[in-house]
């Protein structure tokens, strides 16, 4: 095997390879995927010379370790958390050389959720339908990491970027999300969506990279039938039966049969990947562009 490869020492509680996804493919009842914090996952690729399309790491919470079989450069982005080189502390997002067989220590997240691991020359698995990102949902693309996993990695540019640190968004402290009211929205009773766009609900444990769950007030339909399935996109509001709105994320299903109030504006999206349990959360409703 060549050496360009990440040995996994641990994986962590949920760590997976994310790029830019697969957009385009709903029809075929497949997700966009992708990372779900893009600008940190994209920073992250700069700061090692990688091109935007290059393929990383999203950790959950609790980071990971990793053995390069060769020298790369590495960058984590994302969630701030502790960076070691064989026990020495090394700087989070920013480039950091890792020599051959050195032990990458990303630790838990400090604050926020995810953190991004860039590494010179990207991960390089096998790509499906056009992509190399782990989804969840529909279990394409590569399994999430296990120790124990070797992760091939591609050839490293020429030039790595010349940037020693680079600022980025903290993890929110409120998530204030823009959202286009519809196309459900007359399913429900009109203080059901005044509560919805004027009222406090927070971010549940029970959030994946599938949707950002919500508690809080109970959101009331006007409408008690069943809504045939429909078609679902990124940042779509649906409302289960029990009235807490979930924010779809990345591996959202394609379809669904719960109401949808509004979507949000996808620019806000990558907040929400880093938003821990109990953030405050409002839905700001806006006009359609």
């Amino acid at each position: 095997m060549s050496d360009r490869a990440l040995f996994v020492v641990r994986a962590g509680a949920l760590t997976t390879v994310q790029d830019r996804g697969r957009p385009g493919h709903a029809h075929l009842g497949v997700p966009r995927s992708g990372a779900l914090d893009g600008p940190a996952a994209a920073l992250a690729n700069r700061l090692v010379g990688n091109r935007p399309e290059a393929a990383v790491l999203e950790t959950t919470l609790n980071g990971c370790a990793l053995r390069p079989r060769s020298t790369v450069t590495v960058a984590v982005t994302g969630a701030p958390c502790p960076v070691a080189v064989d026990g020495r502390p090394a700087a989070w997002a920013a480039p950091v050389p890792v020599p051959a067989g050195a032990l990458l220590t990303v630790g838990g997240a400090l604050s926020g959720v995810r953190s991004y691991v860039a590494v010179s020359g990207g991960v390089t698995v096998e790509p499906v339908l056009g992509s190399r990102s782990t989804d969840l949902l529909s279990g394409l693309g590569p399994p999430p990491l296990t120790d124990g996993a070797i992760l091939p990695l591609g050839s490293p540019a020429p030039l790595p970027t010349r940037v020693d640190t680079a600022p980025q968004p903290a993890p929110p402290s409120e998530l204030l999300l823009r959202v286009t009211l519809g196309p459900r929205n007359d399913w429900f009773t009109p203080e059901a969506v005044r509560d919805f766009t004027t009222r406090a609900f927070r971010v549940s444990s029970a959030s994946n990279r599938i949707g950002l769950r919500t508690e809080g007030p109970a959101l009331e339909r006007r409408l008690r039938g069943e809504l045939p399935s429909e078609g679902m996109v990124l940042g779509a509001v649906q409302v289960p039966p029990d009235g807490r709105p979930v924010v779809f994320l990345a591996d959202h299903p394609t379809t669904g049969g719960y109401p949808v109030i509004g979507v949000v504006r996808e620019p806000d999206l990558p907040a929400a990947a880093q938003a821990v349990p109990g953030t405050p959360v409002r839905f700001l409703a806006v006009r359609r562009r």
